[in-house]
């Protein structure tokens, strides 16, 4: 829903009107089209600089529930910073409990090397907790995003951010 539902009272006439507010506007709003947002970049450690590279994203919202894409798109300007990488959501994450993991994908750029991992969101977050990419050398293990993981990301190498989380209003 896009706003809090209203309260019927007995005896009450309901009209056309109302019920277009109640029931036709909230259920539209769920075929909208989705709102662009600039996704921040940020590090625990030296802040990385974007340079040339591009971040954009898109979210869905209804009621608490949100669905978000980020793409970030390195530049050949691009610089990491040091200290794990992590995105920033469109809406702050819920309080007082874990909303989510997202999904990550990161591809090369003339290559078919690709990897899949997960971010996770803490508690209240406004960007993704630490994303994770499984790992290249150790069976099993998991690394955390940084300058050299997955991979030293090159020119036009993208990493993808999406799914669901549970916003805090």
């Amino acid at each position: 829903m896009t706003f809090s539902p209203r309260t019927w009272v007995v005896g009450e006439i309901v009209t056309d009107a109302m019920l277009n507010v109640e029931i036709r506007d909230q259920f539209n709003s769920m075929f909208d089209a989705w709102t662009t947002y600039t996704p921040t970049f940020v590090s625990t450690g030296t802040a990385p600089v974007l340079g040339n590279g591009t971040l954009t994203g898109r979210y869905m919202k209804w009621g608490r529930t949100v669905m978000v894409f980020a793409q970030f798109t390195a530049g050949s300007t691009t610089t990491f910073g040091s200290g794990n990488l992590s995105i920033g959501l469109p809406v702050a994450g819920s309080a007082g409990s874990t909303p989510g993991l997202l999904d990550l994908q990161c591809s090369r750029t003339g290559s078919v090397n690709f990897a899949v991992g997960r971010c996770t969101l803490p508690s209240g977050a406004t960007t993704t907790g630490t994303c994770w990419w499984p790992s290249v050398s150790t069976i099993g293990d998991w690394d955390a995003w940084t300058a050299t993981v997955p991979w030293t990301l090159a020119a036009a190498d993208i990493v993808r951010v999406y799914g669901v989380y549970q916003s805090a209003t």
